[in-house]
């Protein structure tokens, strides 16, 4: 049994994150799920802040797709007024998860998912640094292959591991870059 994840759109929404999360994926590590709705959201802010990328978003979105053909999520909208959540839009998230029995949500709003809640669900919410960190820990070495082929196709800037780290320090990931600071030399 495969363990299943859903993304909330703010931990899709920083390019560097999202890429990497879904590449470890793909490897089988885990399965990412999402909805439409959280297609939407991340994908609404971003262009919002930078529009002249409206058109890639809209191809990365379709890449997304097509790479995890099993991550959307349908059906889950019944589920929604049902749920209660300090911050009621991200009911949907909740519904999502539920409806495809996962048992985590990645997201950097952790308070906005309160573990007495998400208990009743067998679900918990997960900062992406930890959830980096928790699968760093189960399968190390896949983890490493992951990161260093995420790191060798930025091609357009290409950064040393150390300016690589750099940016996921800069997106709350403390701990993981920290930790892969050990294993510098192999990605």
């Amino acid at each position: 049994m495969c363990f299943i994840v859903v993304l909330d759109a703010c931990v899709l929404y920083p390019a560097p994150l999202r890429d990497l999360l879904l590449r470890l994926a793909t490897t089988g590590l885990y399965a990412a799920k999402w909805s439409e709705r959280i297609h939407d959201e991340w994908t609404r802010n971003l262009v919002a802040n930078r529009p002249e990328i409206a058109e890639p978003i809209k191809q990365t979105r379709i890449m997304m797709d097509t790479a995890l053909p099993d991550a959307l999520v349908t059906g889950y909208e019944d589920l929604i007024d049902g749920l209660s959540l300090p911050d009621m839009d991200d009911r949907h998230v909740l519904a999502t998860a539920i409806r495809c029995g996962a048992q985590s949500i990645v997201t950097y709003n952790l308070k906005d998912f309160p573990q007495d809640v998400l208990d009743i669900y067998g679900i918990e919410a997960v900062h992406p640094d930890d959830f980096i960190i928790q699968q760093l820990d189960l399968q190390q070495g896949a983890v490493i292959s992951v990161i260093k082929r995420h790191r060798a196709v930025l091609k357009k800037l290409p950064l040393s591991a150390h300016e690589y780290l750099t940016i996921f320090e800069g997106q709350g990931l403390v701990v993981t870059a920290g930790r892969l600071k050990e294993f510098v030399d192999l990605i």
